[in-house]
């Protein structure tokens, strides 16, 4: 049941350098302690999510930062080899994240009793807090979070001494530390709720499914799918990423896993390093608009604008088929301009004996799925996809020791029916004493001892992963604080929708610049929520549909990583790749052009993202206007493909590509006879291609 990666090719340099958590726990005394405080971390979360464990929300969030307090600043000083004084220091910090959370706990009723008038005590402890949150963040994920979270913090305690509509009225110490430190306006506000629900949930969920095998499954299928097709060695990379990105929902971290294998392999077939690069990039990014996981933000939006879970997604899948089709096209058409060809198809896995040997694999993903769709809570559907993945892997592991293929049949039917009993009644917290009962079982049978000692190990590696996500959400508390204590995010909002009075177009644009900005070294889910705050108010206000408008910026909050000088998708591709992370980013852009054309569509044409609305919809109604979008959204791709690798079938001359350019442009503007004359322009440049063909 352990994965078994393809092996990375040698030479390949040391990933730490770019994410030390890729690392595993130190094997010292201190790297045991830290792994054992991973394990309850996440035991705790599992506890809190299957109601066996019932906790006031306030005082689990508490909880949940003093876990990431405590493990974060050990772990991060022992994967950098960090010793003497500062072994003493991060050990103080994790302390003081631990006594926060007990102070919470404890002062959780005089709190509120003194709620608008904190005492001395409290004041010190909230100031802890401030200092230990952005340590942490500064720690886990460089400056660029916390200088921009301490430029609002900076606003809210000076803020009336600055110029015109900036100036506010001006705010005590204790007023802003209250504000920040206690109560839900601030460090304990909705990021860091979803962080101790369900995006630690998800993780965990891929952290399992990823030691079940679940990596080497997709790229098997891929590699069976498309490896043997032109350009399949690139095909392969878009197809596992973005299966990837179903249970990851993380583009760096997608980069650094399958990355290690698809680059090189790319590289060996004929693509050029920084193209190489640049598609497992954009596949990876990708995976954060996949449903379900969405890199979390679909469950952060989904609580932010008080809607559905299923709303979000059904926003959200033709974007990402739109994206991932992009992506294929244009390493199709790199492909065919290098003459590159596909693997031999005998060397290939088969991609039916791969679903053949690992379904049950993908059985609570559909579970989670399946869940989701029907109206269950994200925490509840999470909770249950968790508890059926370690019961697979547990039961795998003792299916082994059973004599024969009936009693084994026996134990999975009679394993489903409980598990169908369970659901039925809604009585999730039964599913984990049920696997209580396959780890106390699993403890006395051969090879059992190893399986519970792969479970404890995603235990620890999910709370590891977990880390600068929920930092992250942690710290992004003090911007939403500070925005809903002066009303900085009107300020903004104002302006935008002044400029978009005169042009909308220029008001896109700029909130682009914006999410494009604060997503240089700012980790996708901080970035979506501070633009969501700030800007899409401003595009509602300008008659934008709500979710367009959060996925709006979401997107471009995505496409931050892909584009200089920051990129960090691109440079975490970078030692793989052994090429220039800028040179990468440059190839991402290219190929990652969907993700900048769509989400200006949908603003125009909301049909796009399956939101009602826009004059193309109450012209000639819902359906055809989505028909028609996606149609022209397609033709759109395909022209700036074309005309960007300057091949179709045989080589376009430039004339040739800036008519394809051209007609892409037309197709995405939405000004009056753009659509003419994108459709002309197209079936111009097709009888050019066809007459040209007939020439050859």
């Amino acid at each position: 049941m352990t994965e078994q990666p393809h092996p990375a090719p040698a030479g390949d340099a040391d990933l730490g350098l770019h994410d030390p958590l890729a690392e595993s726990f130190p094997q010292t005394v201190q790297g045991r302690i830290l792994f054992w405080i991973a394990v309850i971390f996440s035991i705790y979360q599992i506890a809190t999510a299957a109601h066996l464990l019932n906790l006031n929300s306030q005082i689990q969030r508490g909880f949940h930062l003093g876990f990431l307090l405590l493990l974060g600043f050990p772990l991060l000083a022992a994967l950098r080899g960090r010793s003497g004084l500062w072994l003493g220091v991060v050990w103080l910090m994790g302390a003081i994240g631990v006594g926060i959370a007990v102070y919470q706990w404890l002062n959780y009723v005089p709190l509120m009793l003194r709620a608008g008038d904190i005492n001395a005590v409290d004041t010190v402890i909230g100031i802890a807090t401030l200092i230990a949150v952005f340590a942490a963040a500064w720690v886990v994920m460089g400056p660029a979070l916390p200088i921009v979270a301490g430029v609002f913090l900076f606003y809210a305690l000076f803020g009336q001494y600055f110029p015109g509509a900036l100036q506010t009225r001006g705010y005590s110490l204790e007023q802003v530390v209250e504000q920040m430190s206690f109560g839900t306006e601030g460090i304990y506000g909705t990021p860091l709720y979803v962080s101790a629900t369900y995006i630690f949930l998800f993780i965990l969920f891929g952290s399992f499914l990823e030691k079940a095998g679940m990596i080497r499954l997709f790229t098997d299928v891929s590699l069976g799918m498309v490896g043997h097709r032109m350009g399949g060695a690139a095909k392969v990379s878009v197809v596992s990423s973005g299966l990837m990105g179903t249970i990851s929902g993380s583009g760096v971290a997608n980069v650094v896993t399958t990355g290690q294998f698809t680059i090189p392999l790319m590289k060996s077939f004929g693509y050029r390093a920084a193209f190489a690069g640049g598609v497992e990039s954009t596949s990876s990014m990708g995976g954060q608009i996949m449903p379900p996981v969405m890199g979390a933000v679909a469950f952060i939006m989904a609580e932010t604008l008080g809607v559905a879970y299923v709303e979000v997604v059904r926003a959200a899948i033709v974007p990402a088929m739109l994206y991932f089709a992009s992506a294929f096209w244009m390493v199709h058409l790199e492909a065919g301009r290098r003459a590159l060809r596909g693997m031999a198809k005998e060397e290939l896995p088969s991609a039916r004996k791969a679903l053949k040997d690992g379904w049950y694999l993908i059985l609570p993903l559909a579970v989670l799925v399946f869940l989701l769709f029907s109206g269950f809570t994200p925490l509840f559907a999470g909770a249950v996809g968790l508890a059926l993945t370690v019961m697979l892997i547990l039961g795998a592991s003792l299916m082994l020791g059973l004599p024969s293929p009936v009693i084994r049949a026996i134990f999975w039917i009679g394993l489903g029916l409980a598990v169908g009993f369970i659901l039925r009644e809604r009585q999730e917290a039964m599913l984990w004493y049920l696997v209580l009962a396959l780890l106390a079982i699993s403890a006395f049978t051969n090879g059992g001892r190893e399986t519970i000692a792969q479970v404890i190990e995603s235990l620890a590696e999910g709370a590891k992963t977990a880390l600068p996500v929920g930092v992250a959400c942690a710290l992004v508390g003090v911007i939403i604080g500070t925005m809903t204590l002066t009303g900085a995010a009107n300020t903004f909002g104002i302006f935008i929708v002044g400029v978009g009075q005169n042009s909308l177009m220029l008001s896109l644009l700029l909130t682009m610049l914006t999410c494009i900005v604060l997503g240089m070294g700012i980790p996708t889910i901080p970035n979506y929520i501070i633009t969501s705050s700030i800007a899409a108010p401003a595009l509602l206000e300008l008659g934008v549909p709500l979710i367009v408008s959060h996925m709006f910026v979401f997107y471009f909050g995505i496409l931050a990583d892909l584009t200089p000088p920051v990129a960090l998708a691109c440079f975490a591709a970078a030692p793989i790749a052994k090429e220039s992370g800028f040179k990468i980013s440059l190839e991402a852009i290219k190929v990652s052009a969907a993700g900048f054309v769509i989400p200006y569509m949908a603003v125009f044409t909301p049909a796009l993202m399956l939101q009602a609305g826009g004059p193309l919809a109450d012209s000639i109604g819902f359906p055809l206007a989505v028909a028609y979008i996606v149609l022209k959204c397609v033709l759109a791709i395909g022209m700036w493909g074309t005309a960007v690798i300057g091949w179709l079938g045989h080589r376009l001359a430039l004339w040739e590509r800036a008519v394809a350019m051209i007609a892409a442009f037309t197709l995405i503007a939405a000004l009056p006879l753009t659509d003419e004359i994108g459709f002309g322009l197209a079936v111009l440049f097709a009888g050019i291609w066809w007459l040209g063909r007939r020439r050859r």
